[in-house]
């Protein structure tokens, strides 16, 4: 029995390490910070369409859909999908989803999409935004908690958030 345990608790571990090592590490965002956010920086609602790039818990997806808003939330720890799952239950226009956001398209009615990132990959992150931009063919607000771009000036920012709105690629760069 007490081997049983060991090896579970050891997948366990080892799923929230490989998101330390793919991404960022579970750190939940505080679902009073969210509010404020979507009271004073980007009022989402029934007509947004949130995308969660590790989406944890669900904090932000339940935030999101109690304002009316659709919200999708990509997570690779398969521990935090099903506890997502079970918290955002209530809210029908919640999906979360086990997958590696880097390797996905962003659904085409995507208005928003929010990160709390980490330092070593908010640019991968930003230009990865562009991409989605370009393929749903206009421009995305990113919605960043804690990590700040270099080579975009924000649209607004708070304390420890800041959003951008992110265009779509041009030209020779769009083919990247």
């Amino acid at each position: 029995m007490i081997q049983v345990l060991l090896v579970l608790a050891g997948i366990v571990v080892a799923c929230f390490l490989l998101t330390v090592l793919v991404g960022a590490p579970y750190v939940p965002t505080k679902r009073r910070d969210i509010v404020a956010v979507f009271d004073d920086l980007y009022k989402i609602s029934e007509k947004d369409l949130l995308v969660d790039i590790g989406s944890g818990d669900g904090v932000v997806l339940r935030e999101a859909a109690r304002r009316g808003a659709r919200a999708i939330g990509y997570e690779i720890n398969p521990f935090l999908v099903m506890i997502s799952h079970v918290l955002c239950r209530k809210f029908p226009h919640t999906q979360t989803k086990l997958a590696n956001f880097w390797h996905i398209s962003v659904p085409r009615e995507t208005t928003v999409i929010y990160t709390f990132g980490e330092s070593r990959d908010i640019e991968r992150m930003a230009r990865w935004v562009e991409r989605q931009a370009t393929y749903v063919g206009r421009p995305l607000y990113f919605l960043s908690y804690a990590f700040t771009l270099k080579n975009h000036k924000p649209v607004r920012t708070s304390a420890t958030f800041a959003l951008y709105k992110i265009q779509p690629l041009q030209g020779h760069k769009a083919q990247v």
